[in-house]
This record gives structure tokens, sequence and C-alpha cells, in this order.
């Protein structure tokens, strides 16, 4: 892991910290990417939100779609969708990073994933493009429980996945966007790999019972094996590529590797890492919309 050495805390963005042009957000509809733009829009600052939705149009399997998206930018978020983990996408977002530099952004925040090979190969990849980038390495979302691959078996009631008592500091990704913001608008964040984490480890029953206990239903883990998981995915539909994924994600990443604390989000932002309990809470009607 490498070593951040910590600016001061970041305070809140203003017009006058960014430098000229927008900050291109590629994946401005994804998790992290909306939470970014709009906190950049929050605080004045030109945000140009790249998606296959938007003019000009962005999409990663179209580098056509690159250079007009990138054109004038001074800074860049990239949020890489579905994964780095799929095959190719670390050289696709290095040759991204090189358009964000020729196109003269002077900061780019990447998201990462922690104990992610893929995701590690891609941060050296993107340092060689783009070497005053910023690393968000982060640990396994909280939201993902609220707002993605997770939710579904949250609101069935059952967290069936193939991790045992694999624990991990699920990471908010309130705090994540608020970093990635300081990043983007202030140099002395330049070149740094951040790694960010809750401040607690959790296993997958514990955050059934915060779950649980936030929002009224009734959420328990049932740890399954991976061959039953994998057949289970397939037998709902899910593409192969997806299954190979998710078969990556519960196996390799999940293998202790990132089973610590770093104190990264207050080292950085001047404030403690959210909480888990603190997410619930906060995010409890996600999971009473269908009781």
């Amino acid at each position: 892991m490498t070593t951040p050495t910590f600016p001061a805390a970041t305070t809140a963005p203003t017009a006058s910290d960014a430098a000229p042009g927008p900050t291109v957000v590629a994946g401005a509809t994804g998790k992290t990417g909306r939470r970014v733009a709009d906190r950049l829009e929050a605080a004045g600052l030109p945000v140009r939100r790249a998606s296959r939705g938007a003019t000009p149009r962005f999409d990663w399997a179209d580098e056509s779609t690159w250079a007009p998206a990138l054109e004038g930018a001074s800074a860049v978020h990239v949020a890489y969708a579905p994964d780095l983990a799929v095959p190719g996408a670390p050289e696709a977002v290095a040759r991204f990073a090189a358009a964000a530099r020729t196109a003269g952004a002077r900061r780019l925040t990447m998201v990462t994933g922690r104990g992610e090979t893929e995701a590690q190969r891609a941060e050296a990849l993107v340092a060689e493009a783009f070497p005053a980038r910023t690393v968000l390495r982060c640990s396994f979302f909280a939201q993902d429980f609220s707002e993605s691959f997770l939710l579904d078996p949250v609101l069935d009631g059952t967290l069936a996945l193939p991790v045992g008592d694999a624990v991990d500091p699920f990471v908010d990704l309130e705090d994540v966007a608020d970093v990635a913001v300081a990043a983007l608008t202030d140099d002395q964040h330049a070149g740094q790999v951040y790694e960010l984490t809750g401040p607690r480890l959790l296993s997958f029953a514990d955050v059934a019972a915060e779950i649980s206990a936030a929002s009224g239903r009734d959420v328990r883990f049932a740890p399954v094996a991976m061959s039953d998981f994998a057949a289970g995915l397939a037998a709902d539909g899910v593409p192969d590529d997806v299954v190979a994924l998710m078969q990556y994600l519960f196996t390799e990443v999940l293998d202790g590797r990132g089973a610590y604390v770093t104190d990264t989000v207050e080292q950085v932002l001047g404030r403690p890492a959210r909480d888990f309990r603190e997410f619930a809470v906060r995010e409890a009607s996600a999971w009473r919309a269908r009781s």
C-alpha cells in the first residue's frame, strides 16, 4: 500500500479553487459520479456530466466520444463501470487519462477498489499517463446495499452470499465524494493514493443486523457455497461475465486482505469517516420501500 502524505484538512471548495474550465465527471449517472457532480455544482463550479445520454455523448466503449467530452476540461473524475476487473478496463482507463492530459486537464481522480489486482494495475497505468492523478482506493461501498446489486437480497430478507465470516470496513460514498471533490479542487492532493474505508470492520451478518435495526425490516445473513451462489445467479439470467465478476469480488477481494481500517477520510477531511450505522439510519427509506 502506498502511504499518503496528508495535506491539511480540506475545507469546502469555492469557485476560486478550481482552474478555468469544467470538471468532467465520467460516469456522472453512477453512484459516485452523481454525488461528485452535485457537490461541485453546489459549490458554484462548472461541471460537465459525461454519460451516454449527455451532450456531447460519452461512452467508455466508443473512444471517438472521449475527446469531445474532455474538451476544455480543467479536472476529471473517473469511475469506470461496471468494474476495473473487466478485461481491458485498466488499459481503457489509462487511455482515457492520457486523453484528459492531452486535453489540458490538471487534476484527475479515479475510483478503484482495495485488494483488486486489476484495479491496482489500472492505477499503475494511469500513473504513467497522468502522474498528478489522485487515487481513491475504496473498500466495499455501503451503498451496495441500498442502491446496487445487494439491494434486492436485502429487500428479499436474506443476504445469501459466499463470504462466510469475512469482514470489511464498508465506506460511505458520501465520504468518497467529499474526498474526490477535495482532490478535484486543490493541487495539494496531486499524486496521492488515498485508501478510503469506514471506521470499523463489519461482517455481513453485522450488516444485516444494522439494516434490520435501522429499517425495521427483518434481514438475515445466510452463507452459501460459491457454486450455489453462481448457479443461482445464472438461473436468474445474470450474464456469464457478470457471474464471473461476482465470483471474483466475493472470493479474491474478500479473502481477508482488506480486513483493516484506515483513518484516511479523517486525515483528508478533518472529520471521522461516517459509520455504517449512520449510513443505515440515513438510508433506511430504501429498505422500507417494499415492506
